[in-house]
């Protein structure tokens, strides 16, 4: 990886829109990024509930097409829907590859049932642990010079990938992350007054 701060990575995170099928490193170094924040991320009572699919090359580009397959299906005319495949094509399917972000929810329902006093909390730590990975693995594909984006096409997508990938039946899709070497920068956004968002007690 870059010699880079979290500081520095922290800050240089955003939405990457226009992404190219470049890579600066290699898959099998993408792939140990993705296992390495799996193995060592944080998650509730140790569940390690959180999964996730590499997507690469024709895998990653048939993602996009499912997308545009189903979205095509809820467009209410045919200008919407141009509008609609152009932000795919060169916002997702235009990039290098997809992380998919899973849930296994046996997980989830394992400790529900062996510590019911706490049944109506765990899916929301689920979701805390996800989003726990999610970020860790945008971070890590920033710092190594990738742009990337968060889409939340799902349940629309969920059935063809399940199927397509042979998903197992318990694992739910939270999240899809398309990624390449971006085209694109991003424009400086509002930033509310830290002052008004932190609180320091001494």
């Amino acid at each position: 990886m870059k010699n880079i701060s979290l500081k520095e990575s922290i800050k240089n995170r955003r939405s990457f829109y226009e992404l190219t099928d470049k890579s600066p490193i290699s898959d099998e170094e993408i792939r140990k990024i993705i296992e390495h924040v799996l193995h060592h991320a944080p998650s509730p009572y140790n569940s390690q509930s959180a999964r996730a699919v590499l997507l690469l090359g024709d895998n990653h580009r048939k993602l996009w097409e499912i997308a545009k397959t189903e979205l095509k299906k809820k467009s209410k005319s045919e200008e919407a829907w141009r509008k609609t495949e152009e932000k795919v094509n060169t916002s997702f399917l235009a990039g290098y590859g997809t992380v998919l972000y899973f849930e296994d929810m046996s997980v989830v329902k394992g400790l529900q049932d062996k510590m019911p006093s706490y049944s109506d909390k765990f899916a929301q730590w689920s979701e805390h642990s996800t989003a726990i990975v999610q970020i860790l693995i945008w971070l890590a594909l920033e710092n190594e010079g990738f742009g990337a984006s968060l889409q939340h096409y799902n349940p629309l997508i969920d059935k063809a990938v399940q199927e397509e990938w042979n998903i197992p039946e318990s694992w739910r899709l939270i999240a899809q992350m398309p990624f390449g070497i971006a085209n694109d920068k991003p424009a400086e956004k509002p930033k509310i007054p830290i002052e008004e968002r932190v609180l320091v007690f001494k």
